[in-house]
């Protein structure tokens, strides 16, 4: 066996072994590359495991988004300004950098419905996914009927105690008629 084949047989091995596949796709892609570039070792190797972080990265984000249970996919980046020209984009803009997470703060978003609340609070949970969070979205409705349930079960200290482990907790008022209907008031 040549040493080339070797090699590339030990690369195989060890990314199966570290359950990282793509250093091995990427370390073939890019051998070529670093040759003809004249890359040095260490270059070589940080563009192959550059690879496998940013794929990880990515499919921990679309798993951390379809844990969330949002609605509907809506980002930030699609978000129309134009029927609400009083919100101020550079608000958006800093609340998309997470810092409210990090810092532990709460964010409110209020206004007749039909104003885009849930598509910004969808935005900035879909963020906080990229960004390596965990988030969970429901609306109060579903919110309360969990932690009543969880509370007539006697699970809820445990329920609370795993609701900690979210970087983030969505949760979306519904309309003043559903509350009515769910809670024996609607007609």
């Amino acid at each position: 066996m040549t040493e080339a084949k070797e090699t590339a047989g030990q690369i195989e091995y060890y990314s199966r072994a570290m359950k990282a596949p793509r250093i091995r796709e990427a370390a073939a892609r890019l051998a070529d590359q670093a040759r003809e570039a004249g890359w040095t070792h260490e270059e070589y190797l940080a563009a192959v495991l550059s690879r496998e972080v940013a794929a990880r990265e990515a499919s921990g984000a679309e798993a951390r988004a379809r844990a969330a249970g949002f609605p509907a996919r809506k980002s930030l980046e699609d978000f129309s300004y134009d029927h609400q020209p009083g919100l101020k984009r550079d608000t958006i803009a800093h609340l998309a950098t997470g810092a409210f997470l990090t810092e532990a703060s709460n964010i409110v978003v209020l206004g007749p419905p039909g104003t885009g609340k849930t598509h910004l609070a969808t935005g900035l949970g879909l963020r906080a996914t990229q960004l390596g969070h965990r988030v969970l979205f429901a609306t109060a409705i579903d919110w309360i009927s969990r932690l009543q349930t969880a509370h007539q079960s006697g699970r809820l200290p445990q329920e609370l105690a795993r609701l900690r482990r979210y970087g983030l907790i969505i949760v979306d008022l519904c309309r003043a008629r559903d509350y009515a209907e769910a809670f024996g008031g609607g007609r």
